[in-house]
């Protein structure tokens, strides 16, 4: 008989979220078994919560799932339980978001690096083949189908399949040299949470584009008509073949300004993870804005903590010079 547990641990609250739980228990010496429940709950977006438990959100589709899983296990000899909770306590729900996003951000991360890397064949005389570019889709679409929260790393795998879609009729993709003086006193929009690719093009705009640049964040740029998109998927300035942000903003504009070029190879190294530049010192900045972004800092913060950190990077990286 299916077993489900409704339990409300302290009263909602107005923001309190609904989920549900699997706990589930195997008889030792059945590892087939546990690695087949383990495969399809990891399938369906379950993340690891407690000592075999599970949990996934609330949603018919889910309790579903939960629900064929719970009977498998119990085939293999084993007892699982359906719980149906709110206000899980000892854990918020923001909590429970970031380990559904931490699981999330791995899957994006590995199709980033797997991306980059295939991007990096426009210096070659071949074209991206139908078949890979399907791939890539099918496996983005998987993953987008389980990221419940909106995780952030989402919007840098949607820009590189969008320069790998290009690349099936122009391998050899360009970057086209503006007009400082067409981008000043310019409101400047990107997505919200900035991470160390648009945190550290932020400085970059602040300190050798538009110093009077107003930064504002929204995934709509429809919300913000006539600003200057940045690291956004179909932004003015965004990733550009094998090029982060922070790059194409380099190329753009002809800064060549050894330091900063120097800390575009580190912003790439640690936005894209790909390996193409040893560089490991925005690594220390990355993890710092992480931290502020847990924190609770704004948007407005992050950009504003982040550039001290990059203008004194800068600087030491300018003596050095």
């Amino acid at each position: 008989m299916q077993q489900v547990l409704h339990c409300r641990a302290v009263p909602p609250t107005a923001k309190s979220r609904d989920w549900l739980l699997l706990l589930h228990s195997l008889p030792a010496g059945r590892s087939t078994a546990r690695v087949a429940l383990w495969r399809q709950l990891r399938k369906c977006g379950a993340v690891a919560f407690k000592t075999s438990t599970h949990i996934l959100p609330d949603g018919v589709p889910y309790l579903e799932r939960l629900q064929w899983l719970a009977q498998q296990a119990r085939h293999a000899g084993g007892d699982a339980t359906i719980v149906h909770a709110s206000n899980i306590v000892g854990t918020s729900d923001d909590e429970i978001v970031h380990l559904f996003n931490a699981e999330r951000t791995r899957d994006y991360a590995e199709m980033a690096t797997d991306l980059s890397r295939l991007i990096k064949t426009r210096r070659r005389p071949t074209k991206v083949k139908d078949h890979q570019l399907a791939k890539f889709v099918a496996r983005f679409e998987e993953i987008e189908s389980i990221d419940f929260f909106a995780c952030p790393k989402r919007e840098v795998v949607d820009m590189l399949l969008g320069q790998l879609r290009a690349q099936r009729h122009d391998p050899a993709s360009r970057i086209e040299r503006v007009q400082s003086t067409q981008f000043v006193r310019k409101v400047w929009l990107t997505r919200p949470r900035p991470e160390i690719d648009r945190v550290g093009s932020a400085w970059l705009i602040r300190r050798f584009i538009d110093p009077k640049a107003r930064f504002v964040f929204s995934a709509r740029p429809a919300d913000h008509p006539g600003a200057v998109t940045f690291d956004m998927v179909d932004g003015r300035f965004s990733h550009v073949g094998d090029d982060c942000t922070f790059e194409t903003l380099l190329k753009s504009f002809g800064i060549e300004d050894p330091a900063a070029r120097r800390i575009g190879e580190m912003v790439h190294a640690a936005d894209l993870e790909d390996g193409k530049f040893p560089h490991v010192e925005a690594v220390g900045i990355d993890r710092l804005l992480k931290g502020w972004a847990r924190l609770g800092r704004t948007d407005e913060q992050l950009i504003e903590h982040g550039a001290e950190c990059f203008g004194a990077l800068y600087e030491f990286l300018r003596k050095q010079s």
